[in-house]
């Protein structure tokens, strides 16, 4: 593909919001069949355009733009076999072939790594996405296709919406919530199967503490978290929130149970913990009250209820394993 082309295609993606990631070659070692200037563009789905070398250097390249495309951030390949003593800021890899050469590439994302999916119906939500386009983060439908997950639901389906966000290839998740709201929906990711590892990568509330009110405060503060994590600055925004009983289970106590005892429906009241939200609901203030394989359920609210009877199993099953925890 010639130079011409290259810049053609480049153009054609630039006109469909579509991301790619331009690769030059800035160094060369011989014997190489690289050359310093040399392009490609490398597309979200690894499709190499243009050369860049043997496959000895193409494979390790593609992984290296498809990664870059996916967080936004440029970076520096460096593909040798020598005793170069290793960089922080370069990508360093073995170079497989028996030509025992040396070549170095910048690889530069386009349209990418900007890429945010706001959840959320919300004034806040529409004022984030707003930002967002003012701000050239790339917005998309599908937190499938995002590098960062901004939840803003703010009190419509939150669990239902984090649980998604957590659930896909998002690298970062950020949710608009009160530190209080944030814990309990932390909790109820563990209980729900979230790993650990996972949970790491919310950020909840979003963005720093700024006294923000308002729903285009609240989306600010929100997308300068987001924009932060696109940068690769964000790590310091991330402050996690204690798990109850934590501390109590390193001296090796038992963490406290998740609920007391609920009363069987009629009876004295008590406290249920809503397997579909997380909030602790009194037994003798619900709203509803569902009876489910031999179980009564009591929810806070008509959504809850209405989510429960769409998938009663699943939100049974954990229900229990949150009891088999909580008696251990």
């Amino acid at each position: 593909m010639s130079e011409q082309e290259l810049m053609q295609l480049a153009q054609s993606l630039n006109e469909r919001d579509e991301p790619y990631a331009m690769v030059t070659v800035v160094r060369v070692g011989a014997p190489t069949s690289a050359y310093v200037g040399a392009h490609a563009i490398i597309l979200r789905d690894g499709t190499l355009c243009g050369w860049i070398g043997g496959a000895c250097a193409s494979q390790i390249v593609i992984a290296a733009a498809v990664e870059a495309i996916a967080t936004g951030k440029s970076t520096l390949v460096r593909i040798a076999n020598d005793a170069r003593q290793a960089e922080a800021d370069v990508l360093q890899r073995a170079m497989a072939c028996s030509s025992d050469g040396m070549i170095e590439l910048f690889v530069q994302p386009y349209g990418s790594g900007t890429s945010l999916c706001v959840l959320g119906d919300t004034p806040a939500a529409d004022e984030a996405r707003f930002f967002a386009r003012r701000l050239g983060i790339r917005l998309v439908g599908s937190v499938d296709e995002a590098a960062v997950a901004l939840v803003a639901t703010q009190g419509a389906d939150d669990a239902q919406a984090l649980e998604a966000a957590l659930s896909s290839p998002a690298q970062h998740v950020l949710m608009i919530a009160s530190q209080r709201k944030a814990g309990r929906l932390r909790e109820l990711m563990r209980m729900r199967g979230v790993t650990e590892e996972r949970l790491a990568q919310l950020q909840a509330p979003a963005g720093q503490d700024a006294g923000a009110r308002t729903p285009s405060e609240i989306a600010l503060v929100a997308i300068a978290g987001v924009l932060a994590l696109l940068r690769g600055k964000g790590a310091s925004l991330i402050e996690p929130i204690e798990r109850p009983g934590a501390q109590a289970a390193t001296r090796g106590v038992p963490p406290a149970p998740a609920a007391t005892g609920a009363a069987p429906h009629g009876g004295q009241s008590g406290t249920f913990i809503n397997p579909v939200c997380g909030m602790a609901v009194s037994t003798a203030a619900a709203l509803h009250v569902e009876r489910y394989d031999g179980e009564d359920y009591y929810f806070c609210c008509d959504g809850c209820l209405k989510t429960f009877r769409q998938e009663p199993a699943r939100y049974a099953a954990i229900r229990r394993a949150a009891a088999s925890v909580a008696s251990r």
